[in-house]
C-alpha cells in the first residue's frame, strides 16, 4: 500500500501550521529527547505508522539511543533494558494511546506524577497527544518518510 494520498500540508496550510504549533510546543518540553523519541516511537509502533516510526528511529539513533532499546521498544514490559522512569512513560504513552480501552489508570497517572510532578506530567500527555495526531495524520495520508 504505497499510494500517498494529498497532504494536509498541501491542502490545508493552516491545518498543519496548527498541528505544528503543538509539535513547536513539545520542543519546549524540559524532557530528555531520547525519552521523548521512546514516547514517539513507542506510539508510532501501536498506531502502525511506518512514516513516523522510520523517522523516530532515526532521531533516536542519533541521539545515540541503542538499537537493542530500539528493538526492544515493541516488549518493554518484559525487558530490563529500560528504567523505572522509562516504564513509566512508556506505560502512560500505551495507555493515551490506546485510550479508549481503559483510559488511564490512577496507578499509571500518579506514577508518572511522582517521577515528573505536575507540569512536567502535562507537558507529557502533551507529547503523546501529539505524537498520536501525527500518527493519524502520516497513517490517514499515506506520508512515506524519505531521509
Amino acid at each position: 500500500m504505497n499510494n500517498k494520498r494529498k497532504s494536509i500540508t498541501e491542502t490545508d496550510p493552516a491545518a498543519y501550521q496548527a498541528m505544528m504549533a503543538l509539535e513547536n510546543y513539545g520542543k519546549t518540553c524540559p524532557l530528555n529527547q531520547k525519552l521523548k523519541e521512546l514516547i514517539k516511537m513507542r506510539a508510532s509502533q501501536i498506531n502502525g505508522c511506518a512514516y513516523c516510526l522510520d523517522m523516530h528511529t532515526e532521531d533516536a539513533l542519533k541521539l545515540g539511543e541503542s538499537p537493542r532499546r530500539i528493538f526492544a521498544l515493541s516488549v518493554w514490559h518484559e525487558s530490563h533494558l529500560f528504567t523505572e522512569e522509562e516504564r513509566a512513560l512508556l506505560q502512560l504513552t500505551e495507555e493515551v494511546t490506546k485510550i479508549s480501552e481503559k483510559g488511564v489508570a490512577d496507578d499509571t497517572y500518579n506514577k508518572v506524577l511522582s517521577l515528573f510532578g505536575e507540569k512536567l506530567t502535562a507537558q507529557i500527555i502533551m507529547l503523546i497527544v501529539t505524537i498520536n495526531a501525527w500518527n493519524r495524520i502520516a497513517v490517514s495520508t499515506r506520508q512515506i518518510f524519505k531521509p
